[in-house]
């Protein structure tokens, strides 16, 4: 999901070369001490959790976990969730060995990319992952299974390189090219297809949601298209990521310089500009 105000990131320096990325996991061990602390204490261990929290875990309190207090409540409610992942951080260090080379195919596709920190912090389960102006932010409590956490990972350090004009609305046809454009380059440097629900739906109820696309995009109501649905019909969440996907798959199989292509998908200026250019949609419009 992205979230990051791209103009703030931009005045920090990060380094340039993947293997300088870092992957931080202090606050899934600060979380566990605190867990642990919960039986016969008088006071919310989860304080002292925030409290000692990295740079990261700061940037992941707002709109997520909100306060310690809150936080106390979703561990008492959903315990046994927890501890399905009471071992996740020795299993990302070793998917860090797997995850850093796809760093290398991503400064291939954009030399200009720069790898800030990945935080691992353990949250109340309503984000897999976000981007801070300090890092990428990664719910560890979402990991019941690593097996996408490259795809995840990569998606967010795409949106971290994405730079858009700012002020104005955002609309639907905005917000769906931003996460579709990640998606899109995270499949390109990984060959991992993401959001598979979401695309064999959108795939095979093309015409149908492409017609309803166009009536709405230019909005910024999310509803039925991201973050969520009404459930007025049988769709997946995130239709948006696959249309945005699409948009920009246009887009790119036109380009002759591939990479030119990358960059210009990092930098758009104007979404009903680049939609045109697409052509994705043309027969609906």
């Amino acid at each position: 999901m992205f979230s990051l105000n791209c103009a703030l990131a931009q005045q920090k320096k990060f380094p340039e070369s993947p293997l300088d990325a870092r992957f931080v996991t202090s606050d899934i061990k600060n979380f566990w001490l605190a867990f642990d602390s919960l039986e016969g204490s008088n006071r919310n261990p989860f304080e002292t959790y925030i409290k000692k929290g990295s740079i990261g875990l700061q940037g992941f309190i707002s709109n997520r976990i909100i306060s310690a207090e809150e936080l106390l409540k979703m561990v008492n409610k959903r315990k046994a969730n927890y501890e399905k992942t009471r071992n996740v951080d020795s299993l990302i260090t070793a998917k860090e060995k797997l995850i850093k080379p796809y760093f290398y195919a991503l400064k291939y596709w954009y030399p200009d990319a720069v790898f800030p920190p990945v935080y691992f912090v353990v949250g109340r389960y309503n984000s897999g992952g976000t981007a801070s102006p300090d890092g990428l932010l990664i719910g560890a409590e979402m990991l019941t299974s690593l097996d996408h956490l490259p795809e995840l990972v990569i998606h967010e350090s795409v949106h971290f390189q994405q730079k858009f004009p700012k002020g104005g609305k955002t609309t639907l046809l905005q917000q769906s090219i931003i996460e579709g454009s990640a998606d899109f380059i995270a499949e390109l440097v990984t060959g991992l297809k993401g959001n598979k629900q979401a695309n064999n739906y959108g795939n095979a109820h093309k015409k149908e949601l492409c017609k309803e696309f166009v009536q709405v995009m230019n909005t910024e109501n999310f509803e039925d298209w991201l973050y969520g649905t009404t459930g007025k019909d049988k769709r997946p969440n995130d239709l948006g990521y696959w249309i945005g996907f699409e948009i920009v798959k246009a887009y790119f199989d036109q380009q002759k310089d591939k990479k030119q292509a990358v960059k210009e998908i990092l930098n758009i200026k104007d979404f009903s500009g680049f939609l045109s250019k697409s052509g994705y949609l043309k027969t609906y419009l």
